[in-house]
């Protein structure tokens, strides 16, 4: 038997490996139509490729699969992020968690998972051919199985060569553009726990947030264009943001404030800055909520000031004017329809012998590791899947 698995990244080597480990006599062929393989296990997390998360703390797999966390949730019956964890130390590869739960190599270089796979799929003798670009299904009349890892796609004209319903595909896991040029000038300033949401909508997300000379990044933009990857793509990415520097409630920002206006009394407002937050986006801030008088002292705030300082710290306005400007989003939502599949198996309904893994399939997660571990996942899914069909035979 034979098998081709189209798509030379990290659900297409991984889904190869467990595929000839079950099953040593059957023929494994990767096909990618890119000259290098598994360049984006290269530059994932910062080069230091983010394998996975612990889930700690994760009440409702939705937090971290916008898309498809029905379907991983059943799935990690098959193959969970402890199983991952597992999986790569018994091949040599030692793991570590951060304090974020995310999962990263001790080397902490992505080239360690890298060789990994290189060095295994050369051990188990699967062949791995590049600059192959397969343009219809026809094409591989020779295959007994063919396994679909090519990933997300811009546009959905992309899949239709599969032969399956697609969900349009829309970017996600982006930055923000935010045309104001006083807060763009606080480039590298880091605010550590900010709450980011879209006004009139549920969508939000908590995390550290970094100013940069363009608008926003950080985990928390990243986990809300995730969320609201739709939806911006549909007001063309020309919205309203809020943002709580601090994630205080009202009551809590209020109580910061008015505790300043006695205990530094004679001090400049701009010299003292509540809740921890950086200096100089304090002074961004008061300037913004108070004008000149945020050169005064504290001690000579009246209410109405104490208020707008409170309602800049946890609910301050700005209005994206799209996406960052260069290409730097990883993942994309949409792709092969859950409904297309058998959630089982992960084969086609309608092309027996047609299976699909990775981000070609609409799951994506936010940033921390949860989109490589849905690529281990589907990947491990679809080898158990084919092995077990071989074994009937």
């Amino acid at each position: 038997m034979r098998t081709a698995i189209i798509g030379g990244g990290a659900a297409g080597f991984f889904l190869a490996i467990n595929l000839k480990e079950m099953m040593p006599a059957m023929d494994v062929v990767i096909m990618e139509s890119a000259q290098r393989v598994l360049r984006k296990v290269e530059l994932s997390g910062g080069g230091r490729c983010n394998v996975t998360n612990t889930f700690e703390g994760i009440r409702d797999l939705k937090e971290v699969y916008p898309r498809g966390h029905r379907l991983m949730g059943r799935l990690f019956r098959t193959f969970s992020p402890q199983d991952a964890w597992q999986w790569f130390e018994r091949r040599g590869v030692r793991l570590t968690a951060q304090a974020d739960h995310c999962v990263f190599p001790v080397s902490q270089d992505a080239h360690t998972i890298i060789n990994l796979f290189l060095a295994e799929t050369k051990r188990l003798g699967i062949a791995v051919k590049t600059g192959c670009r397969i343009k219809t299904l026809d094409e591989m009349g020779d295959f007994c199985n063919i396994c679909i890892t090519t990933g997300g796609q811009p546009r959905s004209e992309g899949l239709r060569w599969l032969g399956q319903d697609i969900v349009e595909p829309v970017p996600s896991l982006f930055t923000l553009s935010i045309a104001d040029s006083k807060l763009n000038v606080l480039t590298g300033t880091v605010v550590p726990n900010a709450t980011v949401f879209i006004p009139g909508t549920k969508l939000r997300a908590g995390g550290a947030l970094l100013l940069t000379h363009w608008g926003m990044s950080g985990p928390a933009i990243l986990r809300l264009s995730s969320y609201a990857a739709r939806y911006l793509a549909e007001c063309n990415y020309l919205s309203p943001l809020m943002v709580n520097w601090t994630s205080a409630t009202e009551a809590e920002a209020t109580a910061a404030i008015v505790s300043l206006t006695r205990q530094c009394a004679q001090k400049l407002i701009t010299s003292v800055t509540p809740l921890q937050l950086p200096q100089r986006l304090w002074t961004y801030l008061c300037e913004k909520a108070i004008g000149q008088r945020a050169r005064a002292p504290w001690g000579s705030l009246n209410a109405k000031e104490q208020h707008r300082l409170v309602n800049v710290l946890i609910a301050d306005e700005y209005h994206s004017s799209g996406r960052a400007p260069h290409r730097d989003e990883f993942v994309t939502c949409g792709g092969v329809s859950l409904s297309a599949v058998n959630a089982a198996t992960l084969e086609s309904r309608t092309h027996p012998g047609l299976y699909f893994a990775g981000e070609v399939l609409d799951i994506d997660g936010v940033t921390g590791g949860f989109n490589f571990q849905a690529a281990w996942t589907t990947a491990f899914t679809v080898a158990c899947a084919i092995s077990q069909k071989a074994d009937a035979l």
